[in-house]
């Protein structure tokens, strides 16, 4: 579970020899290498009130312990997005030993742009310059040892999926941290009309004697005040001779947009994008290439004309292979489940207390509950997960991205959220927990509440075990499509009445490659464990619950007070509001509670639901329970990610909505002859 942020970072302090804060952009390999360092072996932890985290593990090398400190990837450290302050808090408060910049070498210009804002801080760099074998296919040679002598910092290439240049890279980290390299002076410097203002107030900062934020270089704080950062303004306008340091800041910001007709924080900016296009022309040299399949793939994948069918192709393929692969892994878990671990918690239980209405109601939790998260998480969820990590690692999911963008600016999003959105029909809880790639609260918040609205692998079961079963094929793909249609309209009904806009869709562009089958595995378990630790508690709890509820038969007089809506409004027998009230701890026992329940009813015959209800009833009640909020684990996630007010109110929205929308369709069904 997360932790705060502040107190893990000064544990990992007190228990390493030295820290290092891994940087970078969101697919620069950033997270390859954080595992290929630690093995996965990490703890969580957020800010408060952010929902941002910064992983953190630990590695040793050549004796020494080392704390490793993944920071959210971002393009840049400005503190204009939730990411972006996460990221350059963690090290101002972290003081990590050294900061690994990890760089696409595909890339260099756009990416030396947040080595350069590093080095303005002035904290000792090491730059890991990643997937050098991809730039050299695109003939792209860098020269190395020139790079660390223009940024005056160690410079170590690597191929982060293949491990390669990682123990050269603690090499350079270790003897980086032993000079303690933290200075005002810099090898590159900016162009003379910024330089002169900047070291103009940090000698006004220097003489003042001023105490700086975070024991930053008179430099740094220059250079953030001239820039406009708020939150140092804010800090140092506290000291005793704020004042006169805003005021000499204002004043040497006025010269610099004297002198350039633009703002001052727009030219340092200019400035520094050119620095870093400067640099790169310096060091890198193309050379003639042949055009690869990585490269002619890249470029069918991103293509409309090609992209969209292949899109097609990519995620029918996945939906069959969740849904076959998963269904044949759930029965065999389910089987084996039943045939060893089931009597002996059932053993020991019926031993102490018989065959108890207590005995009865700790198997439902105890066997049922742990079978129904694991019956679901092992089969579909870690299947999903690993499918993910390969369209990840190949570098699909950037294509569909790129892809998709026009399509989410329409919903209020830009193109990397199709990736959440698509992984919610594996599963809603991880797609939640994916929408932390996405920059802004206002896109979190309607990304989540669109994935709420994607059926996931159990209410697909639903739709297919009750629908196509009893209405036919017809009908169920109905269902997707009306479900599809509340999407597109949610998400354009959000963009429209939430405050601010989608942002831009800024990312690195590179060809697919081959991803590492060992790193692959190890991303897919830790996904995989992070959603067990928050989803088997709440369905163990859960399910033990509501086996009290049935078994003291207290579940039947919950009956009456839903007759308005159940019957009333939905056309519903009262026995299948009460499972779409419980079926919430998971979608699929939804269906399996509709027939227990109905045979404890109406008797053996009710295990064919036409025995008690109809085609159209059948229809409505899985569409309600396709629509509203999936179950209590993507409700505890859309608390941890959004705020509890928020998580209630996409719960209560979706809920309403599955109301009006099955109400209208029961009345709608025998207009189709129905």
């Amino acid at each position: 579970m997360p932790l705060s942020c502040h107190s893990a970072l000064q544990k990992i302090k007190v228990d390493t020899d030295l820290t290092v804060a891994l940087a970078g952009n969101p697919n620069v390999g950033k997270s390859s290498i954080f595992n290929q360092l630690t093995g996965m072996a990490v703890v969580t932890a957020n800010y408060p009130g952010k929902t941002v985290t910064v992983n953190m593990g630990t590695t040793k090398f050549d004796g020494h312990t080392i704390g490793v400190i993944d920071l959210p990837g971002t393009y840049a450290i400005g503190a204009i997005s939730e990411d972006q302050w996460v990221a350059r808090q963690a090290v101002l408060d972290g003081h990590p030993d050294v900061v690994v910049m990890i760089v696409d070498a595909t890339n260099l210009a756009r990416n030396l742009y947040m080595v350069l804002q590093f080095l303005d801080l002035g904290l000792p760099i090491v730059v890991a310059l990643n997937v050098v074998d991809q730039a050299e296919q695109q003939g792209l040679i860098t020269d190395v040892e020139h790079l660390s002598q223009l940024l005056d910092v160690p410079v170590v290439p690597t191929v982060a999926t293949r491990g390669e240049g990682i123990s050269e890279l603690l090499k350079a980290t270790l003897e980086a941290s032993r000079r303690g390299h933290k200075s005002d002076v810099r090898h590159a410097p900016y162009g003379r009309d910024i330089e002169e203002p900047i070291s103009a107030l940090s000698q006004f900062l220097i003489a003042n004697e001023v105490a700086l934020p975070y024991g930053l270089s008179p430099r740094a704080i220059a250079i953030l005040l001239l820039e406009g950062d708020p939150e140092f303004i804010q800090m140092v306008a506290a000291s005793p001779q704020g004042k006169e340091i805003l005021d000499q800041a204002q004043e040497m910001s006025e010269q610099i947009a004297y002198k350039h007709g633009e703002p001052a924080p727009l030219r340092i900016a200019r400035e520094r994008h050119g620095l870093a296009g400067s640099i790169t022309a310096q060091v890198q040299t193309t050379v003639p290439r042949v055009e690869t399949l990585a490269n002619r793939l890249w470029r069918y994948t991103t293509a409309p004309l090609t992209g969209i069918p292949i899109l097609l192709i990519v995620l029918a393929a996945t939906f069959a292979f969740l849904f076959y692969v998963g269904a044949f892994l759930s029965t065999v878990f389910s089987d084996l489940w039943a045939a060893y671990v089931s009597p002996l918690i059932a053993m020991p239980i019926h031993f102490v207390l018989g065959d108890s209405v207590l005995a009865k109601t700790l198997l439902w939790g105890f066997d049922a509950g742990i079978e129904a998260a694991l019956a679901v998480g092992i089969p579909y969820v870690l299947t999903f997960y690993f499918l993910l990590a390969v369209l990840e690692d190949t570098g699909y999911l950037n294509s569909v991205a790129f892809l998709a963008d026009r399509l989410m600016h329409n919903l209020g999003l830009h193109g990397r959220a199709i990736i959440p959105l698509v992984a919610g029909a594996g599963c809603n809880v991880p797609a939640v927990i994916s929408t932390r790639v996405l920059p802004t609260m206002r896109e979190r918040l309607i990304a989540s509440t669109l994935i709420t609205l994607v059926p996931c692998s159990a209410r697909t079961a639903v739709i297919l075990g009750a629908v196509s079963l009893y209405a036919g094929w017809l009908p169920a793909l109905s269902i997707y499509a009306i479900v599809l249609v509340l999407v597109g309209l949610v998400g354009l009904g959000l963009n429209k009445v939430m405050p601010g806009h989608s942002t831009g869709l800024v990312m690195e562009m590179f060809p697919f490659r081959m991803p590492s089958f060992g790193a692959t595995l190890r991303k897919t378990w830790a996904r995989f464990q992070s959603f067990v630790f928050v989803a088997a508690p709440i369905v163990l709890v859960g399910s033990i619950v509501l086996g009290a509820l049935y078994e003291t038969g207290y579940i039947w007089n919950l009956a009456a007070p839903l007759a308005p809506i159940v019957q009333g409004w939905l056309g519903l027998p009262p026995v299948a509001g009460l499972t779409l009230i419980f079926a919430v701890l998971r979608k699929e026992l939804a269906l399996q509670l509709l027939v227990t329940l109905a045979i404890v009813q109406y008797g053996g015959g009710a295990s064919d639901l036409l025995h008690f209800m109809n085609q159209n009833q059948i229809f409505v009640y899985a569409l309600v329970n396709t629509i509203y909020i999936p179950c209590v684990a993507t409700i505890a996630v859309l608390g941890e990610e959004l705020g509890w007010r928020r998580a209630l109110l996409i719960t209560g929205f979706t809920i309403s909505l599955a109301i009006i929308i099955g109400g209208i369709v029961w009345r709608l069904l025998p207009l189709f002859g129905w």
